[in-house]
Order: structure tokens, then C-alpha cells, then sequence
């Protein structure tokens, strides 16, 4: 019987009430319990060679005498031991000696294969360091090398070969207590395209950020992709493609599947498990989320956590502009799911900031696409989540032109389109603005509409530069001007955190708001004065919970919450709840 005073650890709880409203912490992983003796269990006491090889509970050299004894190590093992904080030092030393980001990838996800502690504490630890390599922009080309790099499977494949016994399929996952699924069908992976079955390398990545900067238990969560084929020619015919080699299921083929696959997940682990859709392709990505987002918990970070993120950068650089938003007019290069999806958050907190339809708010907001600037002359012509932007204006053809037309004072680039930010463009934004603001948001770096070097220069030094891979600090004029990154890490890992730990039924736009907010907060002085509209990843984990308490706090307001009764200091909840990667100790 769940307690009925309101508690703030999960300590307090009954094992039955935990986060996610039934998920229990069978392996010990909430900070909460970290000071508590674990069992090492599978079906039985895991123990001797079996226990060195099980990567929830191998700490390699780090087991005491005692714990060698018990469980059978004696001999298995050098005679040192040392503590996770020296294997820490000697694996971060080996990972800088690559000079090849694809290696220290490599080298990261074996590391992870055989010991998920030791993964998860380099990563919190070396946030910065190795956020590039486990995510944009070198998990890009891991995935379009996922066939020859492919060592054993770290996710849920489901093919079309599946159809029918996808639920059959989902319980041969070892784990059966989800929180959190990551799935993509690989058709629009970052600025790459269709990379098929090799799209898995996303899903993966994901859900290590989940953990690592959000706090959500490994154990709980679930990579998976949806092989339904590719329209990737030179992948058909590469001899160590890994999935099906078929053109891609369209219309009735695909959406059967993607029902079963929604149904399956419902039925094995409950309403309460969230599915986050990832790199589909636009066509795909907008009705899914329309089908599914009212009848499940399911979010779409390409276009909503993108969306979040981007409006946390445009919230905190008003310190930096003045005004408020709906002072100022956007211009986006690209129009597809994560441009309409940033416009129209922009546009939701717009309508709520001057109280009018948010029809009135989109009149703010202007987008380019590949045929021009999206004028209501061209409204017959455009797919539907372009119709709502279309404004009137006369014919604009290229995005220089669209720029001193519309004269806004932030232009944002979500193209997948590299270099199309010119020198002509930037240097028009700076005429019309004495602080032009310029997301480059596309990734991976590559794909970047511009780098941040070019921004810097060609401005004169004026512009406030985000992108949505990383740039390292440029010196101009004797200044050092540092980057800021949009990137989705920010938002999604203490979103999805959030309302895994309320034990959310849906997402709403207004928890999305409430942590564009949370995140723009955390923006310091400091941090304004090197122009920056983020704040460092160093202190990602506080971050994700000052959000995942903002998200669940919007939640409980709006009814949608099910963990009760709600934690008198949510904060505080969330950092109890929050994974913990040190070693623990074994009975």
C-alpha cells in the first residue's frame, strides 16, 4: 500500500511506486540507493567468470578481496585492484591516444558491452570530451559505417519479416521493466539520409544520453529500429549491409506495421512507457506524431525537442537583444519537420506572451524552402505543414533576397544544407541587425549552414552564433567569441526524465514550453558575456533535473501525471531518482 504523505525520495516509496509508477529498482540504480548492498542477480546469483562477463555488474579490477572471495574470482583476476576512479583515468588516457573519432566510438561502445558503470561514469564525468563521439556529429558516421563496425546487436531489431509477431518479438528484450524507447526507421538519419537498418546507431546513442545526462536507468531503456528497407542503392549492394535488402514499404505496408508496433509496445510494457520517434522522414514524422500523440506518450525530438531547444536560445537571447519575442521576426532556411516544429513553439509562446491566436503569433515568423520563400501564392503547391506559413508577400526566390526582404533579426538555418549561410547573407543580417543572431543548426558539422568562424567573420564580430554540432571558440579583433550549441541534449534527456518520473500519459505543448523556459534559466551573466545562450554541458545532470521537475510540475497542473501523491520538492525527487553509475558493493 503505496504511503499517502508526500515523499521525495525513493526510498520513501513502496517498491511498487517507484518512478514511472510501477518500474522497480531491481539493479540498484537510483542515486537514492547507492549506499545499500546489491545482489548481483540474473535468473540466479550471477558469480565467477559468468559475473565478469555480465556488463550491469563487472567492475574489472575494482573488486575487493572480500567480494572476490564470495563470488568465486579468486584466479579470474590479477592480483591488483583498482578503484573505478584509476580505471576511469587509464581508459580516458587510452581514448585520447586515437586520432580518429570513429575509434574512440568504437573503443566507447565495447567499453560499454562489458562494463555499463564504468561506460556511464566516463561519460558523465568527460561530458564534454565525449559528447561528440557517442552523438553528433561522429555517431553520423558510425552509422553509415554500422555494417562494417558491427560487433554484436545493442538493441531490438524489428523487420518487416516480423509482421504479425511483434509482441512475440518485444519479449525476447531480456529486460521487461521499459521506461523509455528510442526508435527510428533510419530513413532520415541526421543530414545523411536513408542509412536503413544502420539507423540503429541513433537509437543507441540516444538512450546513452538518456542515462548519462538525464538519469534514466539503463535497464529501463530500449534502442529499437524499424526495418521496413531502404531506398539507399549503394547499401543494397554493400556486401555487410545488415538489414533487409528491399526497396522501403510505403503507405498501407508501413503504417500496418508501425500499428502493430505501437499496440505491441502498449500491451508488453504499458501506457506509461514513452516512445521517442527519431530521424524519420518528414513525410512520415508528422502523422505519426498526430496519429499516436493523443492515444499514447510519444515525442518526436527532431521536431519537438528541437523545437524546445531552439526557443530556449531564442528566450535567453533577449538579454542579449532586448525586447521580447514577439518584438522580434524569425527567418528559417528550411522548412521541413524540425523548422515548422521550432516555428510553431516560437509561435505557441508568442500567442501566449501578447494573449492572441497563434495565427496572429505566425505572422512573426517567415520560412525559406527549396523552391523560395513559402508565400501564400504558393499555398495549392505545399505539403500541409508548410500551408500554415504561407503569408502574404510577393515571389522570393532565393534566401539573400528572402533576408533583405523580411529583415529579421534571427535567422535559422535547419536546411541539412551545408555552407548556404553565404557571406552575402551574413553580412545582410548584419547590416539590417547590430546583433544578428544565426543558428546553424544543421548536423552533422558538414551539413552546418555555416561555421562559426565565417559567422564571426563576416559580421565583423557582431553576430550571436549557435549551431547544432559543436565549434570550437573563435578569436576575432583580440575577443574570444565561444559558440553555443542547440543542441537537443539539453532538452530531451530531462524531458523524457521527467515524465518518466511522474508517471506522465502524454505530452503536452505547454510541458514543452515550461522547459524552454527551465533551460533558458539557467543561462548566467557569465555566461552572456562570453555571448553565449547556453550554458556549458558540464552541468548537464543539474540541467535535466531542474527540467524534469519543470516538465513533471506541468504535468501534475495539467492532470496527466498518475505517480501520487506528487513530491513536495520535485527537484530534490529527481536527483533521488536520477541513475548513479559508481560501483556498488556485493553481498
Amino acid at each position: 500500500m503505496e504511503k499517502s504523505t508526500r515523499s521525495d525520495s525513493v526510498l520513501d516509496m513502496s517498491p511498487t511506486s517507484t518512478v514511472g509508477g510501477g518500474v522497480e529498482d531491481i539493479y540498484g540504480e537510483d542515486r537514492a540507493t547507492e549506499d545499500q548492498f546489491i545482489t548481483p542477480w540474473t535468473f540466479a546469483v550471477s558469480s565467477g567468470y559468468n559475473l565478469l562477463r555480465d556488463p550491469r555488474y563487472n567492475k574489472g579490477l575494482a573488486f575487493t578481496e572480500k567480494e572476490r572471495d564470495v563470488h568465486y574470482l579468486r584466479g579470474l583476476l590479477p592480483p591488483a585492484i583498482a578503484s573505478q576512479e584509476l580505471q576511469e583515468k587509464r581508459l580516458m588516457q587510452s581514448l585520447r591516444q586515437f586520432e580518429v573519432p570513429l575509434n574512440k566510438y568504437v573503443a566507447l561502445m565495447e567499453l560499454e558491452e562489458r562494463n555499463k558503470r564504468l561506460f556511464y561514469k566516463l561519460l558523465i564525468d568527460n561530458v564534454e570530451e565525449l559528447l561528440p563521439i557517442v552523438y553528433t556529429p561522429t555517431v553520423g558516421e558510425a552509422c553509415q559505417k554500422y555494417g562494417s563496425i558491427f560487433r554484436r546487436p545493442q538493441g531490438l531489431y524489428l523487420s518487416l519479416k516480423e509482421k504479425g509477431r511483434i509482441l512475440e518479438v518485444l519479449k525476447n528484450w531480456p529486460e521487461r521493466k521499459i521506461q523509455v524507447i528510442v526508435v527510428t526507421d533510419g530513413e532520415r538519419i541526421l543530414g545523411l539520409g536513408d542509412l536503413g537498418c544502420q539507423g540503429m546507431g541513433i537509437p543507441v546513442g540516444k538512450l546513452a544520453l538518456y542515462t548519462a545526462l538525464g538519469g534514466v536507468r539503463p535497464s529501463a531503456c530500449l534502442p529499437i529500429t524499424i526495418d521496413v528497407g531502404t531506398n539507399n542503392e549503394q547499401l543494397l549492394k554493400d556486401e555487410f549491409y545488415i538489414g533487409l535488402r528491399q526497396k522501403r514499404a510505403t503507405g498501407k505496408e508501413y503504417f500496418d506495421f508501425l500499428d502493430e508496433f505501437m499496440t505491441a509496445v502498449k500491451q508488453n510494457y504499458g501506457e506509461k512507457v514513452l516512445v521517442q520517434y527519431e530521424d524519420f522522414a518528414n513525410h512520415n514524422a508528422f502523422e505519426l506524431l498526430a496519429k499516436y500523440g493523443t492515444k499514447y506518450l510519444v515525442f518526436n525530438d527532431d521536431i519537438q525537442g528541437t523545437a524546445a531547444v531552439v526557443l530556449a536560445g531564442l528566450v535567453a537571447s533577449l538579454k542579449l537583444l532586448g525586447g521580447s519575442l514577439a518584438d522580434h521576426t524569425f527567418l528559417f532556411f528550411g522548412a521541413g519537420e524540425a523548422g515548422t516544429g521550432i516555428a510553431e513553439l516560437i509561435a505557441l509562446a508568442i500567442s501566449k506572451e501578447i494573449n492572441a491566436p497563434v495565427e496572429e503569433a505566425r505572422k512573426n515568423i517567415w520560412l525559406v524552402d527549396s523552391k523560395g520563400l513559402i508565400v501564400s501564392a504558393r499555398k495549392e503547391s505545399l505539403q500541409a505543414h508548410k500551408k500554415p506559413w504561407a503569408h502574404e508577400h510577393e515571389p522570393v526566390n532565393d534566401l539573400l533576397d528572402a533576408v533583405k526582404a523580411i529583415k529579421p533579426t534571427a535567422l535559422i538555418g535547419t536546411s541539412g544544407v551545408g555552407r548556404t549561410f553565404t557571406k552575402e547573407v551574413v553580412e545582410a543580417m548584419a547590416s539590417i541587425n547590430k546583433k544578428p543572431l544565426i543558428m546553424a543548426l544543421s548536423n552533422p558539422t558538414t551539413q552546418s549552414e555555416c561555421t562559426a568562424e565565417e559567422a564571426y567573420a563576416w559580421s565583423e564580430g557582431q553576430a550571436i552564433f549557435t549551431s547544432g554540432s559543436p565549434f570550437p571558440p573563435v578569436e576575432y579583433n583580440n575577443i574570444l567569441h565561444i559558440p553555443s550549441q542547440a543542441n537537443n541534449c539539453y532538452i530531451f534527456p530531462g524531458f523524457g526524465f521527467g515524465l518518466v518520473m511522474c508517471g506522465a500519459l502524454r505530452v503536452h505543448n505547454d510541458m514543452l514550453l515550461a522547459a524552454s523556459e527551465a533551460l533558458a534559466a539557467q543561462v548566467t551573466e557569465e555566461h552572456y558575456a562570453k555571448g553565449m545562450i547556453y550554458p556549458p554541458f558540464a552541468n548537464i545532470r543539474k540541467i535535466s533535473a531542474h527540467i524534469a521537475a519543470t516538465v513533471a510540475a506541468k504535468a501534475y497542473q495539467l492532470g496527466v501525471a498518475t505517480r501520487l501523491p506528487q513530491p513536495a520538492d520535485l527537484v530534490k525527487y529527481a536527483e533521488s531518482c536520477m541513475y548513479t553509475p559508481n560501483y556498488r558493493n556485493y553481498r
